[in-house]
Formats: structure tokens, C-alpha cells, sequence
């Protein structure tokens, strides 16, 4: 991490996420810059809004057999099948350096059982230095990685359980848009406890070598993610935002294909509080300081005191009365 001054904040980009203060509303996503050493040498994490670790499960998980990783045309396709150190070896491993770090730092748990869920959070909320859990329910790369995501009554009990063993830890809901209807998904998240959502997650996809007729990843589907899934991750935030989050005071953390300032910004219009950076982590690991700035400027030109005055911002006209 850079030993140089710390920069002063922009109180136009101070953002409130059900409680915590962050910088800006602009955050790492979950699962493309490891535990927080990985990308210290080329991201000023002092300048973040929150940084977001990979997913951490009770017991340690090799992943998926290789290959695992897949370009497709304006995306990404993942089946790292939650690779992870395991809670024990993350407390003692990964812990240490997080609490060295300049920002709010949000922790991705996964489980197979809603037993699990509760016993990770329990553990992490006793961490100080951990600001907010993700519930991470919608991984579409294991094997039941999506069945409490894709189920309402079996989000809210496990969100429910979860947000009962925690004292002081944010408790964030990330949603699949593997599912029919979002909101109601994100109704039920919000019901079972949930003090924010993040969505999107990946699409559940498929490549194909059509030279060896076979899939190009070993675990033959993946994650879809990248600026290919923008337009449906907007969506989704819009329709997350409108039926259930605005009414319920609930911030959303947004994600999907965000690359540049204006993607941020889009998300922002759509009901998003926050928005978070993944894919183009590995494009340019510097990109949310970067849209942060470029965010700020916009603000300027637009004569806005805060980003909050983005929020929910889009402007749909009735849809027109067909002529008879």
C-alpha cells in the first residue's frame, strides 16, 4: 500500500451504505482481488470506498479443476468453484493484513448448508476489522451454489439466520440473476434481515471449442461476467430498486461490466447507492480510483453536492397510449 500522504477526501463522493461511511461509492467486487495483498502494490486502497474478498467457506475448497477460466466475446467465463483458504486459515492467514487496511473491508461468505452460513458470519463479526458480510448465495459455479438464491423461502431463512448471530457486522445480500423474478428475490432478502443487496452476480454460460467439440471449461458451465452482462445487471438494480429496496430503505451496491465512469454512473440512475468493480480489476487493477475521480468530475459539471443526488435518478417517461 502507498506510503504517500493520504489524499484529502471529496465530501461530494462520501457515501452512507446502511451505516458505514466509505470514501466513495465506488468498491472492489467480491472474488477478483483475492484477501487484499494480492492487488496492494497497484491499487491505493486509502482512495476506495470498500475493498470486498473473495468468498470464504467453513472448511477450505480446492475448486473446480482447470480449466477455470474462459474470455468470450465482451465477457469473462469463471468456474473457479470457490476456491478458498477455509475460515480457520483465513482468521489466521488473511486477518492480520485486512486489519492494516485504510477502508472498510466487506467479507464474501459461501456455504453448502445454512448451518455454515451462520457459523463463518458468527466468527467473522467478532473480527473488528471486518465492516460488513456478503452473503454470497448465488455463485453459479458449484454444485448447489445457486440454491438458496434462486429460492425465496430458502433466502430468508438463511439470511434470517445469519443476520441473528451478528452484533455488529453489515449484513449484505448478493443476489443471482439466475431467477425468474428479481424482486422477488430481493423482497425476500430484505424480509429475512437484510441491511443491503449487491446484484448482480454472474450469468450461468457455456463455451464451446469447435475444433474438439467439447465445453472449454472443465466444469462445462460458468460465471458470465464483464461488460457483456451490463444492460441485464442495470436491469435487474432498476427492478430491485423500484419494487422493493427504495421503499424498504435499503441500498443496493450494483455490479456488472462497470468499466468506466459512465457505467457507474448508469448504475447509480438506476437505484444503486454504491457500485462495485470486478472484471476490469484485471483490465486495470486501478480502475475504481480512477472511475471515482472521473465520478467527481461528473458531479461537478452537473452542479451536484453529493452522489447520493444520482441515486435512482432515471427518468422514465408513461409508456405511450397505443392508437386505436
Amino acid at each position: 500500500m502507498s506510503t504517500d500522504p493520504t489524499p484529502a477526501p471529496d465530501p461530494r463522493l462520501a457515501t452512507r451504505l446502511a451505516g458505514l461511511s466509505l470514501r466513495t461509492p465506488i468498491l472492489t467486487a467480491s472474488g477478483t482481488c483475492g484477501y487484499g495483498p494480492e492487488y496492494a502494490a497497484v491499487l491505493d486502497y486509502r482512495r476506495l470506498g470498500a475493498f470486498t474478498t473473495k468468498s470464504v467457506t467453513l472448511h477450505e475448497r480446492p475448486g473446480n479443476e482447470p480449466q477455470r477460466v474462459v474470455e468470450t466475446r465482451g465477457g469473462l467465463l469463471n468456474a473457479i468453484g470457490l476456491a478458498n483458504v477455509g475460515l480457520q486459515r483465513f482468521l489466521s492467514e488473511k486477518v492480520p493484513f485486512i486489519r492494516t487496511m485504510p477502508c472498510p473491508v466487506l467479507v464474501n461468505v459461501a456455504g453448502h448448508r445454512r448451518e455454515d452460513y451462520v457459523e463463518v458470519c458468527a466468527a467473522l463479526d467478532a473480527e473488528p476489522c471486518i465492516a460488513g458480510i456478503e452473503l454470497n448465495v448465488s455463485c453459479p459455479n458449484v454444485a448447489d451454489g445457486l440454491m438458496f438464491g434462486t429460492d425465496p423461502r430458502r433466502l430468508r431463512e438463511v439470511v434470517a439466520a445469519v443476520r441473528g448471530v451478528l452484533r455488529r457486522a453489515v449484513l449484505v445480500v448478493k443476489l443471482s440473476p439466475n431467477v425468474t423474478d428479481i424482486a422477488e428475490m430481493a423482497r425476500a432478502a430484505v424480509e429475512g434481515g437484510a441491511q443491503a443487496l449487491s446484484l448482480i452476480n454472474t450469468y450461468v454460460g457455456l463455451s464451446i471449442d469447435a475444433a474438439t467439440w467439447r465445453p472449454r471449461l472443465a466444469n462445462v458451465t460458468g460465471g458470465l461476467s464483464g461488460p457483456a452482462i451490463k444492460p441485464l445487471a442495470l436491469y435487474n438494480v432498476h427492478r430491485a430498486y423500484r419494487e422493493v429496496a427504495k421503499a424498504a430503505g435499503v441500498p443496493i451496491i450494483g455490479m456488472g461490466g462497470v468499466q468506466s465512469t459512465t457505467d457507474a454512473v448508469e448504475f447509480l440512475l438506476a437505484g444503486a447507492s454504491a457500485v462495485a468493480v470486478g472484471t476490469g480489476l484485471f483490465i486495470d487493477p486501478s480502475l475504481p480510483v480512477k472511475i471515482a475521480e472521473g465520478l467527481a468530475g461528473y458531479l461537478a459539471a452537473r452542479g451536484l453536492s453529493n452522489v447520493a443526488e444520482l441515486t435512482g435518478r432515471l427518468e422514465v417517461s408513461p409508456p405511450a397510449v397505443a392508437c386505436r
